[in-house]
């Protein structure tokens, strides 16, 4: 996150943004599952899931997949300190 140029405070303001639904869609892709394994686990189209995924990018000010495992993990950090 350092190398985007945006703090874990941003990302941590933005965590609010975020839906219930949407929180599971990124925990679960960030694990590693594709959006059609995301989609069989919670009964959507994968096209849903490719669309949440796209509002959830910018709530987190990231660009990727990738980025969103850190964003996430920046997130639990915030919660516990």
């Amino acid at each position: 996150m350092r190398a985007s140029g945006h703090t874990a405070a941003v990302t941590a303001q933005r965590k609010g943004a975020l839906t219930v639904q949407e929180l599971e869609i990124a925990t679960l892709a960030a694990t590693g599952l594709t959006n059609k394994q995301i989609a069989e686990r919670l009964f959507l189209s994968h096209r849903t899931i490719g669309t949440h995924l796209y509002q959830i990018y910018p709530k987190l000010g990231i660009n990727s997949r990738a980025a969103l495992r850190d964003a996430l993990a920046a997130l639990d950090l915030e919660d516990v300190g």
